[in-house]
């Protein structure tokens, strides 16, 4: 049977990702090439001005269109297919553990490589001025945009007081929050009524994923963009600048996502690192090429379920609350970036002072917005409590959209393993249970 929800076959035979792949080798080669032999060339910025960058931000724009109806479609039914209050507890308990044990991992894994390799010791004070003068203009609006609330008030603000103004927000724990409650009651219900609510709201979800799929057929076309508007203006000059920096960032993400996470899924999730890998391959490029968990939460939802095999109920679950909540790429990255600029400033940090950092970044990367640059505000937090300048973000904004695509890429592949994980110990217990009432 033909799957409903799938994209039509492509013409020229290629599968998807094999498409999404070459777009993003076009797209990343053609924009070092324009950047070595061009430069700065007004033809050039007029191209990535009116031809690409639009491209693909009507690209971004069209997933984050679809995030606020599907989110609240895929958990509410996620509630209702898990089914009673035991079992969502029990599914909402595994995924807690999964966040707050990889999360932890990957702050642990980023703060031993940022002591290791020491990459703020390394950058000389007239490279490290230009680049703050480069970037200082953004550095104060990102620092200006710190919250100075309570963890009392961080609490409350999950409970909207108005859930049609936080899908306006974008606001996606306060909606997320209102579509769990929803999803409780009409499972408590029970009613005629509420069957008939669950049938729109999958009728609902249904739409979601056939609009994905048509928009997914643009992805090659839009990574491709994407990718020649970013290296066309990053080049190489200040990857050269930061390298330790960047190398730093890149190599620990890089042990988490090809270290733990494959250790994690064969040990508990029962499945090859090969197999899981090829399959999870659409959701990881379309989470470089776009720099956001939200947006590619569509494509998220999509492969776990279909390629990876993961049960529907606990895929929605799983999957789209980690795509706010399950962000152990973004905790690493803000980890050693304070780190790094402590080292750059001079300022001695004691060991349990970086125990303290370590668990700011894993609480602070649970509130990080799925966005582009959504962390940057949580690091200009954390800076002011230890006494850096937060000013020293200017530092690192040259290289912050590339270390962006990378660990949103973490981002996504944590959220897709820890559905493999938690979908394999919950058929196993299904098992248990089924073996003990024969």
């Amino acid at each position: 049977m033909t799957d409903p929800h799938a994209p039509p076959a492509p013409r020229s035979g290629l599968s998807l990702h094999t498409r999404m792949l070459l777009g993003f080798i076009v797209g990343a080669g053609a924009g070092l090439l324009a950047n070595w032999f061009v430069g700065e060339a007004g033809w050039l910025d007029g191209l990535i001005h009116y031809v690409t960058d639009p491209i693909g931000q009507l690209f971004l724009r069209l997933l984050f269109m679809l995030v606020i109806p599907l989110v609240f479609s895929a958990l509410v039914l996620g509630v209702v297919e898990i089914g009673d209050a035991k079992s969502l507890g029990r599914i909402g308990g595994k995924t807690l553990v999964w966040i707050l044990v990889v999360t932890a991992f990957a702050v642990l894994i980023g703060m031993v490589c940022v002591n290791v390799l020491q990459p703020g010791t390394g950058l000389s004070q007239d490279v490290g001025q230009s680049l703050l003068a480069a970037g200082s203009e953004r550095a104060v609006e990102v620092a200006s945009k710190r919250e100075g609330v309570s963890g009392l008030q961080i609490l409350l603000n999950i409970v909207p007081k108005n859930p049609v103004e936080a899908a306006a927000r974008g606001d996606l724990i306060a909606v997320m929050f209102f579509a769990l409650m929803f999803g409780i009651a009409a499972t408590v219900l029970q009613t005629d009524g509420t069957r008939s609510f669950v049938s729109t709201v999958q009728g609902i979800y249904d739409i979601c994923l056939k609009l994905i799929g048509w928009v997914i057929e643009l992805a090659p076309y839009a990574v491709a963009a994407l990718l020649f508007s970013i290296t066309a203006k990053l080049g190489f000059d200040v990857l050269v600048q930061l390298a330790r920096y960047v190398g730093t960032v890149i190599l620990a993400l890089a042990i988490h996502f090809f270290v733990v996470f494959p250790l994690l899924l064969k040990v508990f999730g029962g499945m090859s690192p090969k197999a899981f890998f090829k399959g999870a391959e659409p959701a990881l490029l379309t989470a470089f090429s776009t720099s956001s968990s939200s947006a590619t939460l569509p494509t998220t939802l999509k492969v776990t379920e279909e390629a990876l095999g993961v049960p529907r109920r606990v895929a929605r679950f799983v999957c789209t609350l980690g795509a706010t909540a399950n962000m152990n790429g973004t905790a690493l990255f803000e980890g050693i970036t304070v780190l790094f600029l402590a080292q750059f400033f001079g300022v001695d940090l004691s060991l349990v002072q970086q125990v303290m950092i370590l668990v700011m970044c894993i609480l602070g990367s649970v509130g990080a917005a799925g966005v582009p640059g959504g962390s940057l505000p949580v690091i200009a937090m954390i800076l002011v409590m230890f006494k850096i300048p937060p000013e020293g973000i200017g530092l690192i904004l040259g290289v912050d959209r590339l270390l962006d695509m990378c660990r949103t890429v973490v981002n996504v592949g944590g959220d897709m393993a820890g559905s493999v994980v938690i979908g394999r110990s919950e058929a196993v217990a299904e098992a248990r249970r089924t073996q003990r009432v024969a």
